[in-house]
């Protein structure tokens, strides 16, 4: 799995945090969420977005197996 940092300010972090409880999501949903905005602008974001998606999958099918 790959991992990704990204540095921002408490007044982001914190604006992300109530987003992602608002919409019922974790911090990292809220993030892609945020990013698959921006999916269509720029030609490494959606690449980016890809390959964290295709790096979810096995996770995903393991998760709706044990259900």
């Amino acid at each position: 799995m790959h991992r990704l940092v990204i540095e921002v300010d408490g007044q982001l972090y914190q604006l992300l945090e109530n987003a992602a409880q608002l919409h019922h999501v974790t911090l990292e949903a809220e993030c892609r969420r945020r990013l698959a905005t921006l999916e269509c602008q720029s030609r490494y974001v959606q690449a980016l977005l890809a390959e964290m998606r295709a790096d979810e999958e096995p996770w995903r099918a393991e998760g709706e197996r044990v259900s």
